[in-house]
């Protein structure tokens, strides 16, 4: 079922819903079913599973020679999202990025994510690599996740890359990502509305947002995007801080403010075990003024760690 589906069939209540890791290179899928089996009594309709770039690696030849060779520490986000499908009947939201894939990959894994029956696709641009101060695209992939938006919105009218299909069209529900504080890239927020909007007349049904720890900023994005005319349903992601690195960490990779009240909380603790207690307390209040907001959907960004999102789910489900 499409994601505006659920959202619909639930007539005003808040849903919950939650994102995944691929498994690193080598490892067993159990570990994915070991983050999900605890978040199963709270009913997700869906759950995310991310896809990450190709990084690059040096390898030595015997001849002393390096030799740059890629690779993808978390492959397999196709096959996950059918084995989440597969074992627990919901649906699963599969993220497409520009990074690390040409346009005839994304092209082949439409096609295999069609065969499967998945209805949901997270487009995203994507990070850049590691060793990149900027984004740079994979030669024959897409700039922007406007072009891979097209690419999706372009077979579901039965357009694909080389030939067109009317009578096999798809019929993909399509997620972008929303920054209530504005993506970093940006000059400010006017832009970051103009290019959002031109995702919804592109084709986007919905919106997911960068997490954030301030709920005004939140019902302040909403309030834009509607004054802006688009009026798709905007889903608030969610990340309990658990540790006092992330205090650091978090602002500084994703680009996000942390309110005084919640940082005043962490530096007054004395223990680790005492700021993951403050960071599920804040987000718990958080996670109730959202339902009162009218969030259609809570989003937690797990990172494969149940544990404090089900606490959370607890308290407010």
């Amino acid at each position: 079922m499409k994601i505006t589906e659920h959202i619909k069939n639930a007539k005003g209540k808040t849903l919950f819903s939650f994102e995944l890791l691929p498994p690193i290179k080598g490892q067993s899928i159990q570990g994915i079913y070991n983050a999900i089996d605890p978040l199963m009594e709270f009913k997700p309709p869906f759950i995310d599973v991310t896809s990450s770039r190709e990084d690059h690696v040096y390898k030595e030849h015997p001849n002393g020679l390096l030799e740059k060779v890629s690779y993808r520490k978390r492959p397999g986000t196709v096959a996950v999202c059918a084995a989440i499908m597969n074992k627990y009947k919901v649906d699963a939201v599969p993220h497409l990025i520009c990074g690390g894939f040409t346009k005839e990959e994304t092209e082949y894994a439409l096609i295999d994510l069609q065969f499967l029956g998945i209805e949901n696709v997270l487009v995203l641009r994507g990070d850049a690599r590691r060793t990149e101060t900027s984004f740079v695209p994979t030669n024959g992939g897409h700039a922007y996740a406007t072009d891979l938006l097209e690419q999706v919105t372009n077979m579901n009218k039965g357009k694909y890359l080389h030939e067109d299909h009317e009578s096999v069209k798809s019929d993909f529900c399509i997620g972008v990502a929303g920054y209530p504080e504005k993506h970093f890239e940006s000059p400010n927020l006017k832009t970051d509305f103009k290019y959002l909007k031109q995702k919804i007349d592109g084709g986007a049904d919905f919106i997911v947002t960068q997490m954030f720890y301030d709920n005004s900023k939140y019902q302040e994005f909403v309030n834009n995007c509607r004054a802006n005319g688009i009026n798709v349903p905007i889903i608030p992601g969610l990340k309990p801080i658990t540790s006092s690195k992330q205090l650091i960490n978090l602002p500084k990779i994703f680009h996000i403010d942390i309110p005084d009240a919640l940082s005043d909380a962490v530096h007054g603790c004395k223990s680790e075990a005492e700021v993951k207690e403050a960071g599920i307390e804040w987000m718990i209040n958080q996670c109730k003024e959202l339902i009162k907001f009218g969030a259609p959907v809570l989003h937690f960004y797990t990172m494969g760690n149940p544990g404090p999102t089900k606490r959370i789910a607890e308290a407010i489900f």
